[in-house]
């Protein structure tokens, strides 16, 4: 619990960071730091115990999903925009091996990549289509500090060769403490919602949340240039305004 205290007091001061520093150069899109469509006015969790299934809701001024990133032709340098449910969850509950750090469901847009191996998002009989990528979905990860990006953040990595680190098997692939696990996610109005069964997050019914949007890009030169594969750049809103955790799921 300490641990994650500390956590969410230096995302509270990365929020302050980001909006009065001067930004390193990204591939960021100028118009997401106005948009309404990343200003989140209510994030909320429910759980029905009749279809035991959670509903995660985020609830924006503008139109949910509306705002995605411009295709820049590369993995390297790729554009990721999320709306990011970080909780008091452990790393265990949704299929990793035991880990510090702040587990988030992620409701990510990329047109640049694919990274649902397993899931054909737009229908057209081939599930590794890159522009699938800008399609709405949901990635669970584990989220560290990181000095070296703008964001103070970045998706945990892992060596390879480390035969203890465990990943669900909906996992893309890569070093990091990511899952893909297709949950149904979506966007209508001002609300994007994602579907999750309860057997998927270890049985755990009660947890504390926040919501948050923000932009991030991957790296695939991080050995050679000493940044994340996938960092954080930019937080344009959280929903509690102070990063505390304070929602609880609702029971219905």
């Amino acid at each position: 619990m300490t641990t994650l205290k500390n956590n969410l007091l230096v995302l509270l001061c990365i929020i302050s960071f980001v909006s009065c520093s001067a930004q390193i150069k990204t591939n960021e899109d100028s118009k997401f730091k106005s948009s309404n469509d990343l200003k989140i006015t209510k994030a909320e969790v429910t759980y029905d115990s009749e279809l035991e299934h959670f509903v995660f809701d985020i609830n924006v001024k503008g139109k949910a999903g509306n705002s995605v990133p411009k295709a820049v032709g590369s993995l390297n340098g790729a554009p990721v925009l999320g709306y990011v449910f970080p909780t008091n969850l452990k790393s265990t509950d949704v299929g990793f091996s035991k880990t510090e750090g702040i587990v988030a469901l992620a409701l990510t847009s990329h047109p640049d990549f694919d990274d649902t191996p397993l899931w054909d998002e737009d229908v057209d009989g081939n599930p590794t289509n890159a522009s699938e990528g800008v399609i709405w979905h949901p990635h669970w990860v584990v989220l560290t500090n990181d000095k070296r990006v703008a964001g103070g953040l970045s998706v945990k990595m892992f060596n390879k060769e480390n035969k203890n680190v465990k990943l669900p098997t909906t996992n893309p692939g890569m070093p990091m403490y990511m899952d893909s696990p297709g949950y149904n996610t979506i966007t209508k109005g001002n609300s994007i919602k994602v579907v999750v069964p309860r057997f998927r997050i270890n049985n755990v019914t009660n947890f504390s949340f926040d919501g948050v949007a923000a932009y991030m890009q991957v790296n695939t030169q991080w050995k050679k240039e000493n940044l994340p594969m996938l960092g954080v750049y930019a937080v344009y809103s959280v929903a509690s305004g102070d990063l505390s955790l304070p929602y609880k799921v609702i029971h219905k």
